[in-house]
Formats: structure tokens, C-alpha cells, sequence
């Protein structure tokens, strides 16, 4: 038995190691694979200058944090110092902890567009200093926030008022949570829809908190999502459309910001930075307000979503909605025009030189001779469904235009690399004009076809998700055309994560291309590219993500697809990584009740690491979820579990939205068991290390046993809770966290006196084995205390933040756990095993951790601020325990000590 313990603890170590390193790995492939910042950086060409707004005196009294600035740079600042304003306004609204100053790049871009039209338009670009607030991780200031920015909306538009073309609606541009807050406009009582036509928001967190760590958050959430679902029809004259980041954004995954579309009006649109046309980099969380490819086509959307006659943001609603199309989904390489200007006649003295072949091929050089080709239609629309044409020169000005037999022309692409035109979408169109100018020196060549799309089409299956790489599918292309599409079959889940091989094998020397929807490369001869999912594929559309290959005739490709498990894990923590906490609080919770077990049955407290690897079993906790979750499809389950007032299981909602999510989750337990463990060793040799030195500062002292109450302790129970609800609840439980700390470093000092000291020779063995037990527990209940600490630490770090605002957090979203977390850790430190094991009530408090080692996970996945009532219950149950032995049994207590 004892050598079967001692090899039990190395054995564990290993795997528990090996689950450690798998979660480092997906954190690793998280926050460091991912493609380079291909963002170029936007300059300011004049000294940026911020002129605050002078606010009604009733709002600058009950918003004293917060501020409302006017952008401006050099003479244009100088001009609006007077707030003379003729411009459209724009409001910026910064996220969490970010800055009003943020504002800078779009302001500078849309003033040097600006001056490049003469200021024929020109847009007011406003910032709200929301004092840099960590609103993503405590949502109680998110209505004030809200509230505030009603009333900048009201004066930035009392600015204008006089003025010939005076604006009636501000556009918003939101970063992060400021797009949230933009968004919650909506649902306050007095607001005037009409006051907001255009909505744009950068790496937004829609659909859910990053981290919930409070109710005000999610209580936020649940408003603001609720109201646009419910109110889609008021919601139908805003335009919205969001931005996100990509994989580089690892703080605001991208599914995250995809909006819900509303009802049956097309108003929202949801992109991904990488797939914005002309921009084609993915942004970190930052780099997304100054990205200047993406600054680029926000302000060039911006100019034509004005009205002429209004000289303001246009008020049709799908006008705004086919300019952002234009400029975030699929853009044509040209100005955009609503309606194109017909031609009657093409200027110059060009050659015409009329192209009847399906596949067709013209390279320059010194060529002095402009040319038009024509490409006749209707000898091509029975046999084939696209035409394709590139050039190998991106800056020659080719230029491709469509004409009908009307004679209406309009430009098509101006400088194109890539253009494929399906034929069935121009019914009316006969030809096909490309128009090559001289070529003053430039060497290209321009290559088109014609081709049924059914022939270009080839299908890869994905490899099995459990296949770990060892087995691949692949396809060999010999290619006849330009163009190929490599359709992903099965390639629909976030767990999936594939590396694609290319290697292509030519003839000549010339390389080609390849791309998908999130990348493109230069195929020379081998590129490795990696493919995964921002999110799932909903149930109700079809089709799989497409790899097209842009091919030369004389050369073959073969297509090789691997799962990668790396890769896999990445995608595991960028969708779970918050809910790991919740994981490893459970894990701990049934390592304390083993504790408490052990205790009972053999009077001896073991080691946690021991203890965990004796108890901390999935097979305890996920089948109960999962019989929960089923029993919930039936309607008399769940009119029962609503009459109890039962809140919804979260692990119900996940696994309604994710099919993987019950497999997903038994590897989340795994990995938080090997946080547990490592954590606890960490923890473990810590305190040592802390004693040691401690122990070589200090004069050794023999702990006396004392009584658990006390009017000192008393005096200091009280103190706390006048702190928790006169300031803040965590800075209460930070002061009873280091008190706690100091208390079992001096028990683990008073354990290795006892243990090196000849003096304890004179004391019994089971009084060196109480102290042993005793500080085996509280290294436990400190090891909770740990996770419920960080969990309400985003509070303290606000709090201390506007400590120069109020004193007082309001609201607080620990205050009344705080005050009873205090009075449970006063007397748990200074309790000991002692106390425990003769409690008739130890029985309950040692199986109900189980208990609610299941509750953390059924309700604290979506709800992490749940978590800490759950640890508290559990600790309060211990602590009944330690009363329940030095009081009489006549008490109150009777019905718990029997």
C-alpha cells in the first residue's frame, strides 16, 4: 500500500503534467500563431488636438468621471474652436480601458479626404473620455456609460443647430465594449431612435461577455440582446455593421462579434477584418482603431453614404446597406456609384480587336498602341457558367468594362489582378470589353477563359477530427485551366482545425497563386496554410468553406489536408478558456470533500494531490449534467425544475449551440485537474519557501490553542464588514485573504518547529498530527479562497482606479458575499481538525462538496460570478462544523448536530 502511494503520486504528476502542457499549447497557439500584423500604421500629418465640449452643468455634475472631446489637427483645430461646426458628426466611443484619443486615426483620415475634395464634405469626429474603465470585466457603470453618451448625442446635435444643413442623427463608431454601449442606446426609455441612423462597430463582444464575471454584466447583455430581437422592426432604419478582429484579436474572439441578423430586415452586417476587401489583415484588439487598411475603408465608406442634397449621412436604409457592401464585402475595384453613368461612345484611337476563343492570353511590353478586346457573349453563355480573367502586373491600368447591345457602358474594374464575372447575373449584357493602355515600358500579361463552374469544382474530404494528423486526404490537380475551386467537405465545426499543404509542379518558372477566404500566398512550389472556423456553420445553410487555387496550364498541384492537433487545442481555449476557472473550482471542491471524508472515516486529513487524484473524477460530475440537461427536453421536467425556481443550465445552452460541447467539456475537466494539481504543488512549495525565509527573519513561537470567537475577532469581523460596505467587497476579501495567508504560514512554520525542534519531542504524536491535519486543510480552503479572490478581483482594480471619484463601489457585486465570506474566514483560520472530526454535522459538510462541485459547472460556465456563492455555502458548512462542537446541542444547532 505505501509503495503503491508513493508510485501513485509520480504516475499522477506525469499525466497531470501532460494535461498542463496541452492547456500551455492551446494557450500558446492562442496568443502566438497566428499571421503576422500586416496593419500599416496611420500617421497623424499635423499635431493632434482634443477640445473638450462644455457640458450642461446638471450632466458634468452626475457624470464627473466622464468628458465628450472634439477632434481636430492644426487649422481645422484652430477653426473649430468657436464650435462653429458645418460638418457630419461622427461619435467615437472608446472600449474597455481604452481612450478617447483613439479617435485620432479615423479623424486624421477623413480630414485629409477631406481637404482632397476641397471640403466640399467633411466630418466632425467626437470622442467620449469614459475615464479608461474596465467595463469588460465590471459592468456596473455600463448604463451609466449609456445614459452619458444619450446626452453628448443631444449637445453634439444642439452644436449645429442654425446651420443650413444641420444634421438631425449622429453616426457612432464604437471600439469593444463602446460598441455595446452604443447598442444599449436602444433600450433606454427616453431615447429617440432617429437620433443614430449609422452604427459601426471594431472587435465587439455582441453576443456574450468574454468573461461574466458579474451579474451586472450579464444582466446587461441579456437587456440589450433581448431588445433588439424583440424590437427588430423599430430597429429597421439602423444600419449596423461590425468589425472583428480575426485570429489575431485573441481578447474578442470573432464569433463573438457577429451580429444576430434582425428579422426579416437586412440592417446588420457582420465581417471579419481579413475578409474586408483592399484591407485583408487580421487585427489584434488594439490595432483595429489604427489599422490604416481598415481606417481606409471606413472613411471611404463614409463619404459615399453622403447625401448631396442633405449634404448629411444619406437616410435610406438600403443605400447604407449597399454602401457597406461596397466596401466590406465584395468590392469591385471602382468608386462607388448607385447608379452608373451610361456612355455612348469610347474616346481614343484604340485598336478593336475582337477575342472569339474560349481561352485567351495578350502580353506587353513597350507597347504604344492602346487596344480594346471584345469578348462576344452569346457564342459563350450556352457552353460555359463564368468568365476569368487576371493580370500579373497589380499596378498596370488595365481596365475591363461590360457593355450591352443598348450600347450602356459602365466600368466594371479599374486595376484588376482577379475578376470572375458570372455570366447568368449579366442576362442583358453582349460583350466583354477589356481596354489595355499603352504599356510605357511595363512588362504583364493578361489571361482569360471561359468555364462551366461544375468542371472546376473538385471535392476534399476533411480528415476525422481524432486522426491527429497521422492520416491526411488529399487531391491531385493536373491542371487545364486558371482557375479551381477545392471544396472542404465537412468542414463546418470550431473544433475542427486542418493544415493545407500546396505543392505545385510546373514546367516553366512563372508561379502562381493560391487563396481562400481567410489567406493568400505566393505558390511557387510548396505553401502551408492553416484553416479553422471564427464559428460553427449555422444548422440552416449549406455548403462548405471553398480553397480556390488560381492554376497555370502547365503546371499540376496536389492538395494535401492534415487535421492539426495543435491547432485543435488553440481552438478549444479560444472558445472555453473562460469557463476553465469554473473547471478547476470543481475540481478542487471534490479534492475537499474527499478531505473532509477522510477525516471523518479515518481521523487523518490527507494530502490534496493525493486526495485529487483519489476523487477528482469527470465520471462524478458530467453524467449528472448531462441526465439534467436530457431530463430538460421533456416539459414536466421542466415545469418542475421552473416551479423550484431553478435557474437555466448553462451546460443546456452550450450544448444547444455546440453539438462537440459534452465531449468538449470532459476535456475542459481533464485540463482543470491538471490546473488543480500543478497549481496545488505550486501553491504547496510556495508556502514552504515563504516559511522557510520567514522562519529565518523571525522568532520561532509555539501556536497556543484559542477559542474560535473572541471579542478581538469580533472587532476585526466587524471592521471588515464596515469595510466591504462602506468601499468595496474585494478589497474586504483581500485584507481577509492576507490575513488568512499569514495565519498558515504560521501554522506551516509551527509544523516545521515541531518537526526539527527537540523540544517537541515531549509533545505527543497526535498533537504533531492535528497540526499536520489542520494545516493540510487550510492549505484546501485557501486554495478556494485563491479562485475566489481573482474571480471578484476586476471589481478591486476598478475600484481602486475611481477611488478619486467615490470612495464607495456602487454597485458592488461581492459586497454581501464579502461580509459573510469574512465572518466564515475569521473563525476558519484559527479553527483546527480538532474541532471537525467530533461534529456530527461533518457528515453533510463532507458530501455536500460533491454537491456542488456539480453546481459550479451547471450554472457557473456561462455565470462566473456564481462560482464564489457555491465556495462560499461549502465553507460555511465547515465552519458549522467547528461551532457546532463548542456549542451546546439544544441550540438552534440541534436540527444540524442531531
Amino acid at each position: 500500500m505505501g509503495r503503491a502511494g508513493r508510485r501513485l503520486p509520480a504516475v499522477a504528476a506525469v499525466l497531470y503534467g501532460a494535461l498542463a502542457a496541452l492547456v500551455l499549447l492551446g494557450v500558446r497557439d492562442v496568443l502566438f500563431v497566428y499571421e503576422e500584423n500586416r496593419c500599416s500604421m496611420t500617421y497623424m500629418y499635423e499635431y493632434p488636438e482634443y477640445l473638450k465640449i462644455k457640458l450642461p452643468k446638471k450632466t458634468a455634475r452626475r457624470y464627473p468621471a466622464y468628458e465628450l472631446y472634439l477632434y481636430g489637427e492644426g487649422n481645422y483645430a484652430e477653426e473649430n474652436k468657436n464650435l462653429i461646426l458645418t460638418g457630419i458628426p461622427i461619435l467615437f466611443l472608446p472600449g474597455n480601458a481604452g481612450s478617447y484619443k483613439q479617435v485620432r486615426s479615423l479623424g486624421s483620415i477623413a480630414l485629409r479626404k477631406a481637404e482632397d475634395l476641397d471640403f466640399k464634405y467633411h466630418f466632425n469626429f467626437f470622442s467620449v473620455n469614459f475615464n479608461e474603465e474596465l467595463v469588460a470585466l465590471y459592468g456596473g457603470t455600463l448604463q451609466r456609460q449609456t445614459k452619458f453618451v444619450h446626452e453628448c448625442l443631444k449637445v453634439i446635435l444642439k452644436l449645429y443647430k442654425g446651420q443650413e444643413f444641420a444634421p438631425t442623427s449622429v453616426a457612432i463608431v464604437g471600439h469593444s465594449m463602446g460598441g455595446l454601449v452604443a447598442r444599449a442606446l436602444l433600450t433606454l426609455k427616453n431615447f429617440k431612435p432617429e437620433l443614430i441612423n449609422l452604427l459601426i462597430t471594431q472587435a465587439t463582444p455582441h453576443v456574450a461577455p468574454v468573461m461574466p464575471l458579474d451579474r451586472y454584466l450579464t444582466d446587461f447583455y441579456t437587456a440589450v440582446n433581448n431588445h433588439w430581437t424583440l424590437k427588430a422592426q423599430d430597429l429597421r432604419n439602423l444600419t449596423t455593421l461590425s468589425v472583428a478582429g480575426g485570429f489575431r484579436d485573441y481578447q474578442v474572439r470573432s464569433g463573438l462579434a457577429f451580429l444576430p441578423r434582425l428579422s426579416q430586415h437586412d440592417s446588420a452586417l457582420s465581417v471579419v477584418s481579413s475578409a474586408v476587401p483592399r484591407a485583408w489583415a487580421s487585427t489584434d484588439h488594439l490595432s483595429i482603431v489604427w489599422c490604416k487598411e481598415l481606417i481606409l475603408a471606413t472613411i471611404r465608406a463614409f463619404f459615399d453614404l453622403i447625401d448631396e442634397n442633405t449634404r448629411q449621412i444619406t437616410e435610406d436604409p438600403k443605400k447604407r446597406m449597399s454602401v457597406l457592401n461596397h466596401h466590406f464585402v465584395r468590392h469591385p475595384g471602382k468608386i462607388f456609384e448607385e447608379n452608373p453613368e451610361a456612355f455612348t461612345e469610347l474616346t481614343g484611337t484604340f485598336t478593336w480587336i475582337e477575342v472569339k476563343t474560349s481561352k485567351w492570353t495578350y502580353s506587353a511590353y513597350n507597347d504604344s498602341d492602346g487596344k480594346y478586346f471584345t469578348f462576344p457573349l452569346a457564342s459563350h453563355r450556352e457552353s460555359y457558367s463564368h468568365v476569368y480573367c487576371e493580370n500579373t502586373m497589380l499596378q498596370c491600368l488595365v481596365t475591363i468594362l461590360i457593355f450591352s447591345l443598348l450600347s450602356f457602358f459602365f466600368f466594371f474594374f479599374l486595376i484588376f489582378q482577379v475578376v470572375i464575372l458570372k455570366l447568368q447575373d449579366y442576362p442583358s449584357l453582349s460583350h466583354i470589353v477589356i481596354l489595355v493602355p499603352p504599356s510605357a515600358g511595363n512588362k504583364f500579361t493578361l489571361d482569360c477563359e471561359f468555364f462551366k463552374e461544375d468542371s472546376r469544382t473538385v471535392q476534399l474530404p476533411v480528415t476525422n477530427l481524432f486522426s491527429f494528423g497521422l492520416s491526411s486526404s488529399k487531391i491531385l490537380l493536373n491542371s487545364t485551366g486558371l482557375f479551381y475551386n477545392v471544396q472542404l467537405q465537412h468542414f463546418n465545426q470550431v473544433y475542427q482545425a486542418f493544415k493545407v499543404h500546396v505543392e505545385s509542379h510546373c514546367q516553366s518558372l512563372i508561379g502562381k497563386y493560391m487563396c481562400s477566404k481567410l489567406l493568400s500566398f505566393s505558390v511557387p512550389s510548396f505553401t502551408e496554410i492553416s484553416a479553422k472556423l471564427h464559428m460553427a456553420q449555422p444548422e440552416n445553410e449549406s455548403g462548405f468553406p471553398v480553397l480556390n487555387i488560381y492554376s497555370s496550364s502547365d503546371c499540376q498541384y496536389e492538395v494535401i489536408l492534415r487535421t492539426s492537433f495543435l491547432q485543435i487545442l488553440g481552438q478549444i481555449i479560444r472558445f472555453h478558456a473562460g469557463a476553465l476557472p469554473v473547471y478547476v473550482v470543481s475540481n478542487i471542491l471534490l479534492t475537499y470533500g474527499g478531505q473532509l471524508s477522510t477525516l471523518m472515516s479515518t481521523g487523518q486529513c490527507s494530502e490534496f494531490s493525493l486526495e485529487l487524484v483519489r476523487t477528482a473524477k469527470p465520471y462524478k460530475v458530467e453524467p449528472i449534467i448531462s441526465i439534467v440537461v436530457f431530463l430538460q427536453g421533456f416539459n414536466w421536467f421542466r415545469e418542475i425544475w421552473d416551479s423550484l425556481l431553478l435557474p437555466e443550465v448553462d451546460a443546456a445552452v452550450l450544448s444547444s449551440q455546440d453539438a462537440w460541447f459534452p465531449l468538449v467539456s470532459l476535456i475542459l475537466f481533464l485540463f482543470g485537474t491538471g490546473i488543480a494539481f500543478w497549481s496545488a504543488v505550486f501553491f504547496s512549495t510556495s508556502l514552504r519557501i515563504f516559511s522557510s525565509l520567514w522562519l529565518t527573519l523571525t522568532r520561532p513561537t509555539v501556536l497556543s490553542k484559542a477559542k474560535l470567537i473572541t471579542p478581538r475577532r469580533l472587532c476585526v469581523v466587524g471592521s471588515l464588514a464596515l469595510v466591504s460596505w462602506t468601499t468595496c467587497g474585494a478589497f474586504a476579501l483581500f485584507i481577509i485573504y492576507l490575513q488568512y495567508l499569514f495565519k498558515v504560514l504560521k501554522t506551516k512554520n509551527q509544523n516545521l518547529i515541531d518537526s526539527t525542534s527537540e523540544a517537541t519531542q515531549s509533545l505527543s504524536s497526535s498533537t504533531t498530527a492535528e497540526a499536520a491535519n489542520s494545516f493540510k486543510i487550510h492549505v484546501t480552503v485557501f486554495n478556494l479562497f485563491t479562485w475566489i479572490v481573482l474571480l471578484n478581483l476586476p471589481s478591486l482594480v476598478y475600484w481602486l482606479k475611481n477611488l478619486r471619484y467615490s470612495v464607495r463601489l456602487d454597485p458592488d457585486p461581492c459586497r454581501t458575499t464579502a461580509i459573510i465570506l469574512v465572518c466564515i474566514l475569521e473563525i476558519l483560520m484559527n479553527s483546527s481538525t480538532s474541532e471537525v472530526k467530533s461534529s456530527k454535522l461533518l457528515k453533510i459538510a463532507a458530501k455536500v462538496p460533491l454537491l456542488l462541485s456539480v453546481a459550479v459547472l451547471a450554472f457557473g460556465r456561462m455565470h462566473l460570478y456564481k462560482v464564489p456563492h457555491f465556495v462560499t455555502f461549502s465553507l460555511l458548512l465547515h465552519v458549522l462544523c467547528c461551532i457546532c462542537k463548542s456549542m451546546p446541542c439544544h441550540t438552534v444547532l440541534t436540527s444540524f448536530c442531531g
